[in-house]
C-alpha cells in the first residue's frame, strides 16, 4: 500500500456512482488513458480504475435502493486513522454522520459524513497490508 491508504488527512480512493457504469469506464478510459478491471468485488458490480499500475478508484452503479432521482456523482475518501472517532468529532463540530461507521469486508472501515456548509465526504481507515 503507498502512503496515502495509511496517512491520516490524506485523499485516498475515488468513486464514481452512475446510471450507466459501462459508458462511464469507455468515457474515462478514452478521456484519461485510465485502466479499468471488471469485478464484481464483495458480491457488487464494482470496477477498480488505476493509472500507470497504481489502484485509484472504482465504477460502480447506483445501488437499486438508492432514493429516486439519485444523479450520478464522484465521491471522495479521505483516510483516517479512527473512522469512529473521526466521525464522533465531525458531529461535535458541527457536521453530521450521514451513514455510521461500517465495515467493508477485506478493505477496512467507513463512513460518511457532511461539513457544517453541507458537502459530503467518506472517511476510511484501511486493513493494515499484514491483514489483507
Amino acid at each position: 500500500m503507498s502512503d496515502r491508504f495509511q496517512q491520516h488527512g490524506a485523499f485516498s480512493w475515488y468513486e464514481l456512482t452512475t446510471s450507466d457504469a459501462s459508458a462511464a469506464k469507455q468515457f474515462y478510459q478514452t478521456l484519461f488513458g485510465w485502466q479499468v478491471k471488471d469485478g464484481p468485488i464483495n458480491g457488487m458490480d464494482y470496477s477498480v480504475f488505476s493509472l500507470q499500475g497504481q489502484d485509484m478508484g472504482g465504477i460502480m452503479p447506483v445501488p437499486p435502493d438508492a432514493p429516486s432521482g439519485f444523479a450520478p456523482q464522484w465521491g471522495v475518501y479521505i483516510t483516517v486513522n479512527d473512522v469512529d472517532a473521526t466521525a464522533k468529532q465531525a458531529a461535535e463540530l458541527g457536521g453530521k454522520v450521514c451513514l455510521e461507521p461500517m465495515n467493508i469486508p477485506d478493505v477496512g472501515r467507513f463512513a460518511m459524513i457532511q461539513d457544517p456548509q453541507g458537502a459530503t465526504l467518506s472517511i476510511i481507515s484501511y486493513n493494515s497490508p499484514a491483514a489483507s
